[in-house]
């Protein structure tokens, strides 16, 4: 489970509206089907990967992500940086490794990925640094760690050091192969570390948590009124969207209180729950007399039972 720590509103400057604009209509201007011509452009002159500009997009995480190591302390200490393929790139791996963390993150399916150079020294200038390019039609046997078989879906896992040309440093990747035995159609993701010592397995599992983000995001819209609140003011919005998901990470801890006797309990069933009791509560207090403990009970479980799928033990309807 994932649970929601830190949201921030994204208030894009003027200058982010108007380099997106520019980037569009650079991109709309561009003949369908045309091609860039081979080789460097003329005049182009090398870059030194190790100076990177961040964008505002990047600074805002960093932001966050420095504040939470601060609030975290030696308390629960964070080793990595999961981000989604969006942040594949050389300038989120710089934004992370400054954080000290570590990035785990998703590369394009068709990225230009190099071995490292193993051949003889050519006797002259810098020592050659990439060798052959990765063909992911035919990985090298000696890299696949893992192969499991499910439902005649073929998985393959493949792990190798490897350099890509916009990165300043070699990346620890991990190629998954899935492959339909019937069909024999295949498809690839491409995952990678900055720390080229984490196994492949874990860098799979860790990359596999993300998903759990998107169930937060699920359950604080179907739930918890995420999508539904109207508030236009910047600090109102912040408000509701931090209230929705502090529910979520709150509705998980109650629930957990109701699993152990019904394990399909669900977030329907703890806010039919809540709902008939707070109409017991209130109705009780309208009354002259307060009824007498075993019928207040029953009422209780009765009003409480109403709505939910999956019923609560009795004694979770006690006052």
């Amino acid at each position: 489970h994932a649970f929601p720590i830190a949201l921030e509103q994204v208030m894009r400057s003027a200058a982010e509206k108007a380099a997106s604009k520019a980037k569009t209509a650079t991109k709309q201007a561009q003949p369908v089907g045309a091609k860039k011509p081979p080789g460097r452009p003329k005049g182009s002159k090398n870059k030194n990967k190790a100076e990177v500009k961040l964008n505002p997009e990047l600074l805002r995480i960093q932001g966050l992500v420095q504040g939470l190591l601060q609030r975290m302390g030696d308390f629960l200490p964070l080793t990595y940086l999961l981000l989604d393929g969006h942040f594949g790139n050389h300038p989120a791996l710089h934004m992370t490794r400054q954080t000290g963390l570590h990035l785990i993150s998703k590369l394009r399916s068709d990225a230009a990925l190099y071995f490292a150079y193993e051949g003889p020294y050519s006797g002259h200038g810098p020592q050659r640094k990439y060798g052959d390019k990765v063909d992911y039609r035919r990985l090298p046997a000696a890299c696949r760690k893992e192969t499991r078989l499910d439902d005649r879906i073929q998985t393959c896992f493949y792990q190798a050091t490897l350099w890509h040309k916009e990165f300043n440093q070699s990346l620890n990747v991990v190629i998954v192969v899935k492959t339909h035995l019937d069909t024999l159609a295949t498809a690839h993701v491409v995952l990678f570390s900055s720390d080229l010592t984490l196994a492949y397995d874990q860098l799979f599992a860790y990359y596999c948590l993300r998903f759990q983000i998107e169930f937060n995001f699920r359950d604080a819209k179907q739930f918890w009124g995420l999508e539904d609140f109207m508030n236009t003011s910047s600090t109102a919005v912040t408000n509701a969207a931090n209230l929705a998901l502090f529910m979520v990470n709150l509705s998980y801890r109650l629930l957990l209180d109701f699993r152990p006797t019904q394990p399909a309990f669900s977030v329907l069933d703890l806010k039919a729950l809540a709902t008939g009791q707070r109409y017991v509560t209130e109705t009780i207090q309208c009354l002259p007399q307060k009824p007498e403990p075993v019928l207040l009970a029953h009422i209780l479980r009765q009003v409480s039972s109403l709505g939910q799928i999956h019923l609560s033990p009795p004694s979770s309807a006690n006052p």
